[in-house]
């Protein structure tokens, strides 16, 4: 998002005077080097700056790649997260060595405007799609959860087609007022690189992250909430299940061995209902696989999502459900945006309060703090999906193993 690239208070320009029209070549480069020392560069930004457009490119190039290449990471979900991971790239070679570089030079902005309006154009569209992917994935969980006869899980649907469109046609359409010359403005400082419209700057951050998020929080409470529920559903008819497979053991018991008799019990009934957990469970995939034949066809077959009630539609049943490793795939996404919310908020509230308060004093640190604090959270994704999701945790391995 914009921020402004502008000198502190102390900073000096550089300013070349001549104490005569005549003066020899040997002054002229004596007054040179003394206006070069005046200017301050920001040595620590270049170091930091420089070592986080690695960290977010390798980062999320790993994730971009891992969705590629491993089956298991092929789900709707993790295409709205490669999308995500894109815009951050984006950030990092567009957006971040033209900020880097004014930050080196203590927020002078030395180059050209025109560059200035690309600049500021790309940090708004390509943080605006950020965020607006985070609510498409949000609403893409909630239909999941809500209508999961109608959710398609291994391929994008046209439903996910319009969303992911969706989410950058609306980025750039935020960002278009800037191409359309809104800071072409009489009496423009060229030393600094800012937005300088104070109302398209609140109608950004409300556009950008003022709306967005409350949907997002609305629409995870809904996620889960639903799936707090098809837990506690999907755990009471196990518990049916296995007692009504006890139960025949039972019955077989007591009579004369026969050929047909269920075979043993496997260790997953054989063990007291009480001490099972729905983490074992989501172990594998599909545990309804580990009863036995006879079993597969009572109460345990109702293992599906709790809105499926017709037996007969199997193909239906197949994608109403809701399996272990999808269900901790959502518990990654609430860490994404939480991250998100710590890494932006901090920026949005400044920078629409110095856009509403014009005689509000704002120092330049903090704005520059601000807005490193944002740039943070595109180095932050990858972080968290290795952190918290198996499956990019061991494609991560292959790639580095010395550091994993």
């Amino acid at each position: 998002m914009p921020r402004n690239l502008t000198a502190p208070p102390h900073t000096s320009t550089i300013t070349i005077t001549s104490t005569t029209t005549a003066a020899t070549s040997s002054s002229s480069s004596s007054t040179s080097s003394s206006s070069a020392s005046n200017t301050e560069y920001n040595f620590p930004a270049l170091i930091f700056g420089v070592l986080l457009i690695i960290v977010i490119i390798c980062g999320n190039v790993l994730v971009c790649l891992s969705v590629y290449a491993e089956k298991a990471l092929k789900t709707t979900t993790n295409y709205f997260i490669v999308s995500l991971a894109v815009a951050d790239l984006l950030l990092a070679v567009l957006v971040l060595p033209l900020f880097v570089y004014a930050e080196f030079q203590d927020g002078v902005w030395s180059l050209n405007m025109t560059i200035c309006d690309g600049l500021m154009t790309m940090d708004v569209m390509l943080c605006t799609a950020s965020i607006f992917n985070l609510c498409a994935i949000s609403i893409d969980r909630f239909i999941a959860v809500s209508v999961p006869l109608n959710y398609n899980r291994k391929h994008v649907d046209q439903r996910q087609i319009v969303l992911l469109s969706a989410t950058w046609i609306l980025a750039l359409a935020v960002a278009s007022p800037v191409l359309f010359g809104i800071n072409d403005v009489p009496n423009r400082d060229h030393k600094e690189c800012k937005l300088e419209d104070n109302n398209y700057v609140v109608y950004s951050s409300v556009c950008s992250f003022f709306v967005p998020c409350p949907i997002m929080l609305i629409l995870y409470c809904g996620i889960f909430r639903g799936l707090r529920k098809w837990e506690e559903a999907r755990k009471a008819k196990l518990k049916s299940g296995v007692q009504a497979c006890q139960k025949l053991q039972e019955a077989a018991a007591s009579l004369p061995p026969l050929a047909s008799l269920p075979p043993p019990l496997p260790p997953i009934i054989e063990k007291d209902f009480s001490d099972m957990n729905l983490e074992e469970l989501d172990q594998d995939p599909d545990p309804i696989d580990h009863y036995p034949t006879g079993c597969k066809d009572g109460p345990v077959n109702s293992l599906s999502y709790p809105y499926n009630q017709d037996k007969n539609q199997n193909q239906e049943r197949k994608r109403a459900k809701i399996n272990g490793r999808e269900r901790k795939a959502m518990r990654v996404l609430p860490v994404v945006v939480g991250a998100f919310l710590f890494c932006w908020t901090p920026f949005f509230v400044v920078h629409t309060m110095r856009a509403l308060c014009e005689d509000c004093h704002i120092p330049s640190s903090l704005m520059s703090t601000v807005t490193w604090l944002g740039y943070v959270n595109s180095a932050l994704n990858p972080i968290i999906y290795t952190v918290f999701n198996t499956e990019f945790r061991k494609f991560f391995k292959k790639f580095l193993p010395n550091c994993c």
